[in-house]
């Protein structure tokens, strides 16, 4: 038996096969084959593979997000089996004597360069589909399969990091709990498992060895710990341990359709935080009262280039309509920090937290900007919609942003195009200097929606993604505390309301803070609303408010 240490971020036991996450080849190797046909089978077989991947995406898309978001994986299912796209990959392979890799890299540069070539737009975008189809037949040349899972059987995945990209594609099917070897508690592998509902350790550092691949293993996502192939004791105790945490959640189960009020009289609501359309099942399995955070990025890191007007506008109706009269709020694109995408072309940055993100990308580029927002507006016409600017700084940046909706909103009306008046306008409270400025900002717009992830970051000057900081990145600082409690002054004495969608307002030991200070509205990723709930209606806010408050404008010490 090996034990392994690290951080819970997730909590849960999870057992099952360890196995590494598993990314596509960079490089490729190029060398002379002696049986060219055996080697032209092989690439035969590695095409039909990604036929057979992309129709079951198209399929996968098209019950998800309409036939509009299906025709990419179709057009890309004709690009792959293009006689011109084969006939030079067979020719390079047959005549040339290249490897199968090679032979795909070669011809995907001569494809892509010939339609960027052409004058006809329409015609230049296949350049990023033979790239993308090229990708994916590499990909299973090299053995390596699109979402980074090969296993016939569910898995504890383990990884160096998981970037959001990477998280986006995984099959969610295959995943009984995350080990990582960095990261932290607000690293998007652990938001994923805490979504998900499974248990996640980080910062185990190199203990994990390749070696350990296939071994029984044993993850605690409260404790940190990770045992591989546990003794029988071992066994036994954390399977009882997860037994009680499954009778625990039937308990929960019973608060479904209860108001979260608490002992006396204090109302909140409990919202989601999801990122994609999928995730609308989890919110209404666990009685979500609506979504307070959809984060639009994942229709970008899930793309190979920008997702079109349409594209865009399938996904956030189906959100909006599966939702029906429940609100919805949608955040614009937040790319950049943590999260790149190669299309965008950012440039790189010496501190990329500081750098071109969020809403500054809308803002300087804005045709993808307004692209975004007539796909926002288009489906208000079929729910409740609000719509949240990121990484706001400055009242000049929302009124900018607000202008761009009023022109967006003119445009539709004049081609006719159905939208919704009642269009909710919010921000996100993640800096600094949107806390302090928050009594100018909340005359600008109808909520606030606090990002208590990035602003514990940029109010400690500690890097959230850094594991190393341990107790330095503290989001119960007292900083922290003060600032939420002044952005909720502000925003009541201008008559508008205010919540929180960062992971800290799934943190049950500050329910009672938060209803103290005034909180409207809690997000949380889906499993957390019904332990949330239940910490609200246990809560007695005569009894607590009073010593919170005292103890936020006065002495309050940090835990």
């Amino acid at each position: 038996m090996i034990t392994i240490q690290g951080k819970g971020v997730s909590s849960g036991v999870g057992i099952g096969p360890l196995y590494f996450y598993h990314r596509a080849k960079t490089t490729i190797t190029r060398y002379q084959v002696e049986d060219v046909d055996a080697e032209w089978h092989r690439f035969k077989g590695a095409q039909t593979a990604a036929i057979e991947q992309l129709g079951e995406l198209a399929e996968k898309a098209r019950a998800e997000a309409g036939d509009e978001a299906a025709m990419l994986f179709e057009t890309h299912q004709m690009m792959a089996e293009d006689l011109d796209y084969e006939e030079a990959i067979e020719g390079l392979i047959k005549e040339n004597k290249s490897n199968a890799e090679a032979a795909v890299t070669d011809v995907a540069v001569q494809f892509a360069q010939m339609f960027e070539s052409m004058d006809d737009s329409y015609m230049q975008a296949r350049a990023a589909d033979v790239k993308d189809v090229s990708r994916r037949i590499l990909s299973i040349l090299n053995g390596t399969v699109e979402g980074g899972i090969a296993s016939e059987v569910p898995v504890l995945l383990a990884a160096d990091d998981l970037a959001p990209s990477e998280t986006v594609q995984l099959d969610k099917t295959k995943i009984l709990g995350f080990i990582t070897a960095g990261g932290s508690g607000s690293s998007h592998t652990a938001i994923l498992a805490r979504t998900m509902g499974i248990p996640a350790i980080v910062g185990v550092g190199d203990a994990l060895k390749p070696e350990y691949e296939g071994r029984q293993v044993i993850i605690d996502g409260a404790t940190g710990n990770v045992v591989i192939d546990p003794d029988d004791m071992t066994r036994d105790r954390l399977l009882k341990k997860r037994e009680e945490q499954l009778r625990l959640q039937r308990l929960l189960e019973s608060l479904k359709g209860q108001p979260n009020i608490t002992k006396d009289g204090k109302s909140i609501r409990i919202y989601c935080n999801i990122g994609s359309p999928e995730d609308v099942h989890a919110v209404q399995v666990n009685d979500g009262g609506g979504i307070g955070l959809f984060r639009s990025e994942f229709l970008y890191l899930n793309c190979d280039d920008y997702p079109t007007e349409d594209q865009q506008f399938e996904a956030y109706k189906q959100v909006l309509s599966d939702m029906e009269d429940k609100e919805v709020i949608i955040r614009t694109c937040d790319i950049g920090a943590d999260k790149q995408i190669g299309y965008f072309n950012l440039p790189k940055e010496d501190n990329p937290a500081m750098g071109m993100r969020a809403l500054r990308i809308s803002l300087t580029r804005p045709d993808f900007f307004r692209t975004q927002l007539r796909a926002l507006f288009r489906a208000s016409a079929f729910g409740k919609l609000g719509i949240m600017f990121p990484m706001v700084t400055s009242v000049w940046e929302v009124r900018e942003a607000k202008k761009l909706c009023e022109e967006v909103k003119r445009e539709l009306k004049a081609e006719g195009i159905p939208y919704s008046e009642d269009v909710q306008i919010g921000i996100m409270i993640e800096t600094p200097a949107a806390a302090i400025m928050s009594d100018r900002l909340a005359k600008e717009v109808d909520f606030f929606s606090c990002g208590t992830n990035d602003l514990t970051q940029y109010t400690l000057a500690c890097d959230r993604q850094n594991n190393d900081l341990g107790r330095f990145y503290d989001p119960h600082h007292p900083a922290v505390l003060r600032l939420l409690q002044m952005v909720v002054e502000n925003a009541h004495k201008n008559g508008i309301w205010v919540g929180i969608c960062g992971e800290l307002g799934a943190d049950l030991t500050l329910t009672e803070t938060f209803l103290a200070i005034g909180i409207d509205e809690l997000s949380v990723s889906p499993r957390a609303v019904l332990p949330l709930r239940n910490a609200v209606r246990m809560t007695d806010t005569r009894e607590s408010s009073a010593r919170i408050l005292d103890a936020l404008n006065n002495e309050y010490q940090a835990t």
